[in-house]
C-alpha cells in the first residue's frame, strides 16, 4: 500500500472515489456442461496458438453454504467476468469487471456475497491503487457499497464472516489519506452487507495495519508497522473489552512475528505455523497465556506447509495445505479422508482436488486434471454419488492430456540440489531445443501444474525446464536464504546449470537454448542475454525488471518503504552491477521484450528504457508494448499477441 502525508492540503473526496463494477445483471451465459468421457482424447500433431491463449473458462469456483449456488471468475469471449450460477438451472448473475480488478470474493450466506475490488485512480498528479468492498446479492439484483465516501486507499481487508447465516462481516479499512488523522490507521467495522450499515467494533490504532479476529468475530490481534516498515509489533488481547498489549516486536527484516493461523474455541489456545529446528515450516499448538509454542501437530519433511482448511465453525481445521512436487491437501479429519478416497476411486489418474464444499459437505466442487492437461471442475453430490461437470479450464482442450510433466533434481555447480519442473514434447526427445523458464518472485516456486506457457512451447517441439533456483519458496528457510545477495549471480548460475544437467543426459542440444521468463524471470532472461550470451541463442522477457535501483525508488512510494528497500538490498547486493540496463553494450544475443502498459507490479518504464538503450547500442532487440496489458495476462487478446510474437521470435532464432 502506498501512503501519503498531505498535512492540511485539501483534497476533494471525489478524487478518492472508486467506481462500482458494472451493474450486476442476470443474463445468458455458458451453461454447466454434461459429464465428459473420462478417457483423454487423442490430440492432433499441433494445436493452434489461440488454444493455449484461451483464458480459463472458469476459475476458483466457490459453493454457497447450502451448496445451491456457485460463484466463480469466468471467461466469455475472451473477457473475464464474475459469475454466480444457481445449481439446477436458472439464469446466472454476471458482473462485468472492466478495468477493475476482482481481488477476492467470499460467501456470507446463501443470498449474499462480499467481493473485494481494486482500481487505479488519479489523485492529484499521481495514480493510486484503491481497494473497496461490495455486498453482492446472489440473484444479481443488488450491489451494496460497503465503504464510506471518505475511505482511504485500503478499504477491503475482510477480517471475519459470520457463520450463523446472518449477513454480517468485519471489514478493516482506512478512512483518511492524511497521516496526521487518526482515521489514517485502519479501523474495523461490523457491516450488514445487505444495507451497508456499519457499527465500529475496533478503532484505528497508531501503526496497526492488520487486524485479526477469532471464529466468534472478536478482534484479538493487531500487526503494527512503523512508517518505514523497519519496526514491527504484535498486539494481543484475550477477549473483547481488554486493552491490547505488545507481545512481540522486531526491527530485523530476517525475523518474522508469529501470527496465529487459527484461534481455537479455548480463548487461551491457538495454532501457529512456524519453522522447526531444520528450517521447514510446521504446525504447532500455541499457548496465548504463556506466548509459547506447544506440541508439533504436523510437518512435511523437506517442504514447507502453506496453510489450513478451517472447519465450518472457524475454530478447527480439516486439513493442511502442503505443496510437495505438486499442490495437495493432507486431510486430518476422518470424514474428509474418506471423502477424498471416494473421489480418488471415481477419478482414476485424474488427481481429483477438492476446491470447495457446502457447509454440510454434501455438495463438493473438485477439479480433475493433471499437469499435462487442463482438466475441469466437477460437482459431486455425496448423497447419491452423482457427478456433473461445471466447466473446463480450457474449452478447446477439455479433458485432453497434452505434454508430459515431471519433477527432476539436479546439482548446481556448488553441489546444491535444485528441484525443477520438466515439460517434454510428446514422444522421446533427443538432442532437442531447450527453453529455460525461471519463475517470477523470486520468492515463489514452480510445481507440477497445468501451465499454458510451457505446454505451448512443448507443443512447438521444445523441452522446457523450470528450475526452482536458490531463493525459491517452499523448500525451507535455509534454501531461501541461499539466495540472499545472489540475484543475477548464483541464482543465475543455477539456471545455467540446468542446461548442463540436461545436456549430460542427451535430452537437449546445449547449442540450441533460449531463456524465457516473466517478472523476476524476465529479469533473469535479460541478465542471461547480457551476462551469458554464449550459452543462449536468444532471450525473451515479459514484464521484466531491468534496473534494480529504479525499482528501489519505485518502492519508496509505498508505505513501509524502508523495509522494502532493506529487503531488496539484502536480496540483490550490488544493485547497479547486476542491473542489465547499465550494460546494453554487453548484450550478445537477440532479445524480445514485452510489457503491459497497465502493469501495476513492475512499471512499464523498466522495459521501455531497456529497449531504448539496446536500440541506441545497435543491439538485436524487439520491443512490444501492450496498451491494455497488465502483469498477469488477464486479457486473452494479450496472451495471444504474446504467444504469436514468442513463436515467431523462437522460430527465427532458436527453431525447433
Amino acid at each position: 500500500m502506498r501512503g501519503k502525508w498531505f498535512g492540511s492540503t485539501a483534497l476533494a473526496a471525489a478524487a478518492l472515489g472508486i467506481g462500482f463494477p458494472a451493474a450486476v445483471s442476470s443474463q445468458t451465459a455458458p451453461a454447466a456442461s454434461s459429464v465428459p468421457t473420462a478417457a483423454p482424447a487423442a490430440r492432433p500433431t499441433r494445436f493452434d496458438t489461440s488454444v493455449f491463449a484461451e483464458l480459463p473458462a472458469i476459475e476458483a469456483p466457490s459453493l454457497s453454504p447450502s451448496g445451491n449456488k456457485i460463484a466463480a471468475r469466468i471467461a466469455v469471449n475472451g473477457v473475464q467476468y464474475f459469475g454466480i450460477y444457481p445449481i439446477g438451472g436458472g439464469d446466472p448473475a454476471i458482473v462485468a469487471l472492466g478495468d477493475t480488478d476482482l481481488n477476492w470474493w467470499r460467501w456470507v450466506n446463501d443470498d449474499w456475497l462480499v467481493i473485494g475490488i481494486g482500481q487505479m485512480v488519479p489523485v492529484e498528479s499521481e495514480e493510486w491503487y484503491l481497494t473497496r468492498a461490495f455486498g453482492v446479492k446472489a440473484d444479481g439484483k443488488k450491489l451494496v457499497k460497503l465503504n464510506k465516501e471518505t475511505a482511504g486507499q485500503n478499504g477491503s481487508d475482510l477480517v471475519w464472516v459470520a457463520r450463523d447465516g446472518s449477513p454480517r462481516v468485519l471489514l478493516a479499512s482506512q478512512n483518511s489519506i492524511y497521516g496526521d488523522n487518526a482515521d489514517f490507521w485502519p479501523r474495523v467495522d461490523e457491516i450488514d452487507v445487505t444495507t451497508g450499515r456499519a457499527k465500529r467494533v475496533q478503532s484505528g490504532q497508531s501503526s496497526v495495519w492488520n487486524w485479526y479476529a477469532d471464529g466468534n468475530g472478536i478482534v484479538r490481534m493487531g500487526y503494527g508497522l512503523s512508517d518505514d516498515g523497519r519496526k514491527r509489533r504484535l498486539y494481543y488481547r484475550q477477549q473483547r473489552g481488554e486493552p491490547f498489549r505488545v507481545i512481540d516486536k522486531t526491527t530485523s527484516i530476517d525475523d518474522s512475528l508469529e501470527v496465529p493461523a487459527l484461534f481455537l474455541n479455548d480463548p487461551t489456545k491457538a495454532l501457529i505455523i512456524g519453522d522447526d529446528a531444520e528450517g521447514y515450516s510446521a504446525l504447532y499448538e500455541y499457548d496465548l497465556t504463556k506466548l509459547e509454542r506447544g506440541k508439533q501437530l504436523f510437518a512435511s519433511k523437506g517442504y514447507d506447509i502453506g496453510g489450513l482448511w478451517s472447519d465450518p465453525t472457524g475454530a478447527g481445521y480439516l486439513g493442511i495445505d502442503v505443496t510437495r512436487d505438486r499442490p495437495g491437501m493432507v486431510w486430518t479429519d476422518p470424514a474428509m479422508i474418506a471423502l477424498q478416497k471416494r473421489l480418488d476411486a471415481m477419478i482414476k489418474g485424474g488427481q481429483p482436488e477438492i476446491i470447495s464444499m457446502s457447509r454440510d459437505h454434501g455438495t463438493v466442487i473438485f477439479r480433475a486434471g493433471a499437469a499435462s492437461g487442463p482438466g475441469g471442475y466437477f460437482l459431486f453430490h455425496a448423497a447419491d454419488g452423482t457427478v456433473e461437470m461445471i466447466g473446463s479450464v480450457n474449452r478447446t482442450l477439455g479433458m485432453k492430456l497434452v505434454h508430459p510433466v515431471r519433477t527432476i533434481r539436479y546439482k548446481a555447480r556448488d553441489g546444491l540440489e535444485i528441484p525443477a519442473v520438466l515439460t517434454l514434447p510428446s514422444g522421446d526427445p533427443h538432442n532437442a531445443p531447450l527453453i529455460v523458464m525461471p519463475h517470477g518472485g523470486p520468492f515463489a516456486r514452480d510445481t507440477e501444474e497445468w501451465d499454458w506457457w510451457t505446454q505451448f512451447l512443448a507443443d512447438r517441439g521444445y523441452v522446457v525446464i523450470q528450475p526452482n533456483y536458490r531463493g525459491s519458496s517452499g523448500y525451507g528457510t535455509k534454501f531461501t536464504r541461499k539466495g540472499l545477495g545472489q540475484w543475477g549471480l548464483a541464482m543465475q548460475d543455477d539456471l545455467d546449470d540446468a542446461v548442463t544437467a540436461l545436456a549430460g543426459q542427451g535430452m537437449i542440444d546445449p547449442k540450441r537454448v533460449c531463456m524465457v521468463g516473466a517478472s523476476y524471470g524476465g529479469y533473469a532472461a535479460m541478465r542471461a542475454a547480457q551476462r551469458d550470451g554464449s550459452r543462449y541463442r536468444c532471450a525473451v522477457s515479459y514484464a521484466g525488471v531491468s534496473d534494480l535501483n529504479r525499482m528501489l525508488r519505485f518502492n519508496s512510494n509505498f508505505l513501509g518503504a524502508g523495509a522494502r528497500q532493506d529487503w531488496l538490498r539484502q536480496q540483490v547486493g550490488d544493485l547497479k552491477g547486476v542491473s542489465p540496463l547499465n550494460f546494453p553494450e554487453q548484450f550478445s544475443t537477440p532479445i524480445l521484450v514485452v510489457h503491459g502498459k497497465k502493469d501495476r507490479t513492475v512499471p512499464v518504464s523498466q522495459s521501455r528504457l531497456m529497449a531504448k538503450r539496446l536500440k541506441d547500442a545497435g543491439k538485436n532487440a524487439t520491443y512490444i508494448e501492450q496498451p491494455e496489458g497488465d502483469h498477469h495476462f488477464t486479457r486473452e487478446a494479450d496472451r495471444l499477441e504474446f504467444l504469436k510474437a514468442l513463436e515467431a521470435f523462437l522460430a527465427k532464432y532458436n527453431p525447433a
